[in-house]
């Protein structure tokens, strides 16, 4: 007790402290709880969390770090890194996520909306950052907390230009350019009004021009991310030398680092990569999952053969069967596609099917033959079963998976 210089109380064990505390004794306070994984300190979080029901989402920091570290291994001597966090950090996490990046002096970060940026802001994030969809409400916003919008259309660049003329200030900006990929972007048609738009205003720095590859991450599409590699280039090469200036130039997203790391460039962008997937599929072993998306059974019950579970009517129960309840449902991002044996979640190490459908709330494993009791953890995935898994199994992408995952889901992040 020495060593704190404030009144503290000791405990050997995390068992004795569950024991002895409860969670009335914690009122309005920060808590910090930092410890090696075999102290088992998620088991403090859950007594001092205000948790809705019993699903956490797990975030393995040492994990998300190497993976960081395995794609800066792929970038040449000078070449930047602009790190994706929109969507929440596609699900994990925005601001603890966007701590460990600066952290580890990643030079960029990029987000959706304004208000993802806001946010980060808000939370202690200094670092240069990049926002995708700016809107003209919006623009207050992204000065006063030193944002960086993407410029993607005429329309969109006028009003910007009418906004900064109006507060008598500047503004860095990102052009984007539309290479093939046809969602945002400046066209090559654009590219003499563009550029005359820029010469009669000195409110903008434009501190990159990018683009975005449409099919980095299969083989079929070489030859038209080649293609648009090039145009890339061409246009970029106007811009430069109609405007006089020498900006940041990217294009490879994490597909794209693994395949064409001779397009890198000034700049490249890390996005699902960091989270744990590698989406060509060729070293998916180099990286780590992050993510474990846990659950609990909150009842179990037995079911004479022929009976049926959950709505619809659309699970029976083929033999006697034992079935137990588990607290998470669509509303937590499980999808209803999930349901009726579409999938299988782990229970004590044992496969259990979901049966009948997927509920708001709730979802029915058929647990026959597993020893299992009421407040037994399920995982719904992790290293097993995969996100891969899950999103094979209703024909989706991981992406979709992991940014489902609602805000009620308690976001748990380790470390060690």
């Amino acid at each position: 007790s020495s060593v704190f210089q404030l009144p503290a109380e000791l405990y050997k064990t995390t068992d004795q402290f569950l024991k002895e505390a409860t969670a009335d004794q914690f009122h309005d306070e920060n808590i910090l709880i930092k410890g090696a994984r075999p102290f088992e300190f998620e088991r403090v979080t859950n007594l001092l969390s205000e948790k809705i029901h019993g699903t956490v989402l797990e975030i393995n920091l040492d994990a998300l770090n190497d993976n960081l570290n395995y794609y800066r291994s792929k970038l040449q001597d000078g070449v930047k890194l602009m790190v994706m966090v929109k969507a929440s950090a596609y699900g994990s996490g925005s601001h603890e996520i966007a701590s460990l990046l600066q952290h580890n002096r990643v030079d960029y970060l990029a987000v959706a909306y304004p208000d993802e940026g806001v946010e980060l802001r808000k939370h202690g994030i200094h670092m240069p950052m990049m926002v995708m969809n700016v809107a003209p409400e919006s623009y207050h916003n992204i000065l006063k907390y030193d944002l960086e919008p993407e410029v993607y259309g005429l329309g969109q660049l006028r009003s910007l230009i009418k906004f900064l003329e109006d507060e008598n200030t500047q503004l860095p900006i990102h052009l984007k350019l539309d290479t093939g990929m046809h969602r945002l972007g400046f066209e090559d048609k654009d590219l003499k009004e563009l550029i005359a738009l820029l010469k009669t205003t000195p409110s903008m720095e434009i501190v990159s021009i990018y683009s975005h590859l449409a099919g980095a991450d299969e083989e079929t599409h070489n030859a038209f991310s080649k293609s648009q590699f090039v145009a890339f280039t061409e246009m970029a090469q106007v811009l430069e030398r109609s405007l006089n200036i020498r900006p940041i130039k990217h294009i490879l997203n994490s597909a794209g680092m693994i395949r064409f790391p001779e397009y890198q460039l000034d700049m490249v962008r890390l996005g699902i990569g960091l989270y744990g997937f590698e989406a060509t599929r060729q070293e998916q072993g180099q990286l780590r999952p992050i993510s474990t998306l846990k659950t609990v059974i909150s009842q179990m019950r037995e079911v004479k053969k022929g009976e049926t579970i959950g709505y619809g009517r659309n699970g029976m129960a083929k033999r006697d069967s034992k079935i137990a309840t588990v607290a998470i449902g669509y509303a937590d991002g499980f999808s209803r596609a999930f349901g009726n044996g579409k999938i299988s979640l782990l229970v004590n190490g044992k496969a259990a099917p979901v049966i009948g459908n997927v509920c708001m709330d709730m979802t029915m494993l058929d647990v026959t033959g597993i020893n299992v009791r009421e407040g037994d953890e399920v995982i719904v995935f992790g290293e097993h079963p995969t996100i891969m898994e899950l999103a094979g199994a209703i024909g989706t992408i991981p992406y979709e998976i992991l940014t489902n995952i609602s805000s009620r889901v308690t976001r748990v992040f380790y470390s060690g």
